[in-house]
């Protein structure tokens, strides 16, 4: 059986939903906080297995993983030692339920050494894996084009997008990252260990989702340029926690690095097109 954490979330509904194209409804299960959620009812009601699952309860993670053939662990919305507490008791779970292959969600800038904080937990977390004695894979996902979204939203209705200098980001679909994952549980062993950075076929800065932006929109939206300690400071101005905002200008600092500027053929190759563009996912956010 296949078993897919968090599965009511953005990511993990989408993989579900995208392996019930490829393998049958009852080699599937899902491993959910709240199995009552619609979402999760929707499951069941179509013939998948859904049972209450949390990181923070090794009982109820043997129960939601009984007879995993292949354990998915989604990466959960913490960060720091939280979120890679959280990982590694599910990294246990799936080795005690005997899980012959145990996959996870990671990002396409997993360092020890990155800028960003997620990328660090994502690197503790590979970490984990390789030390937990079964054969694993880490799909090395390109940064969420949500993402993008999130911090041009207020440019979009004003015209003005104040953002930290940045550097070129391969933004990157749930959608198609959903649908890979999907390809590789259903396909056993394609990989094993990290995977190739799974990319859209650009990497653009906010200079050019501006012009992006306003060719899709027919409205001008102007990208300047704010310096970090501003950016940090509005943010805690507006109710963000400061380690949060810390985390978020992360993001811009790592991807100057050029941390994120990696384009790889992996991602169209699982999919058997060419990932969605950006422009694309602009136009339906709008």
């Amino acid at each position: 059986m296949i078993i897919v954490t968090g599965a009511t979330g953005l990511l993990g509904r989408q993989i579900v939903e995208r392996l019930l194209t490829l393998v049958p409804a009852d080699r599937i299960g899902v491993s959910v906080r709240d199995p009552l959620k619609a979402e999760a009812k929707t499951f069941a009601e179509q013939g998948v297995r859904v049972r209450q699952g949390s990181f923070t309860d090794a009982a109820s993670l043997a129960h939601a993983f009984e007879s995993a053939a292949q354990v998915l662990i989604v990466s959960v919305d913490k960060m720091g030692e939280e979120a890679v507490r959280r990982h590694r008791a599910a990294i246990d779970g799936a080795v005690a339920a005997g899980a012959r292959r145990i996959l996870y969600t990671s990002h396409m800038g997993a360092d020890a050494s990155s800028r960003f904080q997620p990328c660090r937990d994502h690197a503790a977390t590979e970490d984990a894996l390789r030390a937990c004695g079964v054969p694993f894979t880490s799909l090395r996902n390109g940064f969420y084009a949500s993402s993008a979204m999130q911090f041009l939203s207020q440019g979009l209705q004003s015209g003005q997008v104040a953002l930290p200098a940045d550097g070129p980001v391969s933004w990157t679909a749930h959608a198609d990252l959903a649908e890979a994952a999907a390809v590789v549980l259903a396909d056993e062993g394609r990989f094993d260990g990290p995977t190739p950075a799974l990319t859209a076929g650009q990497a653009l800065t906010f200079d050019d989702i501006a012009r992006i932006a306003t060719d899709v929109t027919g409205r001008s939206l102007t990208r300047s340029t704010a310096p970090d300690d501003r950016f940090r400071q509005q943010l805690i101005g507006h109710g963000v926690p400061a380690e949060t905002a810390d985390q978020l200008l992360g993001v811009f600092t790592a991807a100057r690095a050029g941390e994120f500027a990696t384009v790889d053929p992996t991602l169209a190759t699982l999919l058997g097109r060419e990932p969605i563009a950006l422009s694309t996912v602009l136009r339906e956010h709008l």
